[in-house]
């Protein structure tokens, strides 16, 4: 996004590159998340960050921010940017790509639940 870009760049970071297989993994924990309404970094089966990576086929070093709410994507960095290890992550040298996504709330379609993936 260009709003991640711009962080990096302010930070003297180049821009992170769209990756599929991080979006994937992404928009499968943003999927699961709306499912339980709820934010977690693991999966209900059992699947920890680590093996979700792995199934997507993500190697090396790896990163996730999540988040639920009302808000756009301007909004989303900036909560993150205020927060420290979701902008460790975000200003992360060794990270290269990245992918991001939501899914909508199926009971409340204004709500999100984003997560943003991030490896070398």
């Amino acid at each position: 996004t260009g709003t991640l870009a711009g962080i990096r760049s302010s930070a003297g970071l180049p821009p992170l590159a769209a990756d599929a297989q991080l979006e994937q993994a992404a928009l499968q924990q943003a999927g699961y998340m709306a499912s339980r309404a709820r934010m977690s970094h693991t999966t209900g089966w059992g699947k920890d960050f680590a093996s979700r990576m792995k199934d997507n086929g993500v190697r090396g070093a790896a990163g996730e921010n999540i988040a639920e709410g009302r808000f756009d994507l301007q909004k989303l960095f900036d909560i993150w940017m205020h927060s420290d290890g979701h902008r460790r992550n975000m200003l992360d040298p060794d990270f290269s790509r990245f992918g991001l996504a939501y899914v909508r709330d199926g009971r409340d379609p204004s709500l999100r639940y984003w997560s943003l993936v991030l490896g070398r």
